[in-house]
């Protein structure tokens, strides 16, 4: 069957190929206009890791793309230790001497709202953009 003789043959007015050609392509628009207002990350915007114990609020690291990698070890009052590796934009936990090791094995965390947890030390790092809040409390 040819398109005219279906055409022909359905109950399609003149316009309606057009109008439902045009739904079609409308349907992308979404997706580009979200495109276009969420690019892809610069290298220059800073992105922080926030450490928060407990739900308090601990240290922030900054983490800038090309940056010399180095490790923050934090140890609470009963002797429990997590040591944290920030190397350019992204942050792991390297060890910890919790029994399930969930932290370690996550390994990076790099996006903006990425967070890594150890729920024996009530431990959270949570990846955010950094040009939303000001930069009181950064590290460089």
């Amino acid at each position: 069957m040819k398109f005219k003789e279906f055409v022909k043959n359905s109950r399609l007015r003149p316009w309606d190929i057009p109008i439902i050609l045009l739904l079609c392509l409308l349907s992308f628009l979404p997706l580009v206009i979200f495109g276009i207002t969420r690019q892809s990350p610069a290298t220059t915007e800073s992105k922080i890791a926030v450490l928060r114990i407990n739900g308090d609020e601990v240290k922030r690291f900054s983490l800038v793309e090309g940056k010399k990698s180095y490790t923050y070890r934090y140890e609470n009052e009963d002797g429990d230790y997590n040591v944290i590796e920030i190397a350019g934009d992204k942050v792991r936990i390297t060890e910890a001497d919790c029994g399930d090791q969930v932290c370690v094995r996550r390994g990076w965390a790099e996006k903006d709202g990425d967070t890594i947890v150890c729920l024996p030390h009530k431990l959270v790092i949570e990846i955010q953009d950094g040009t939303g809040g000001g930069d009181d409390g950064l590290i460089y």
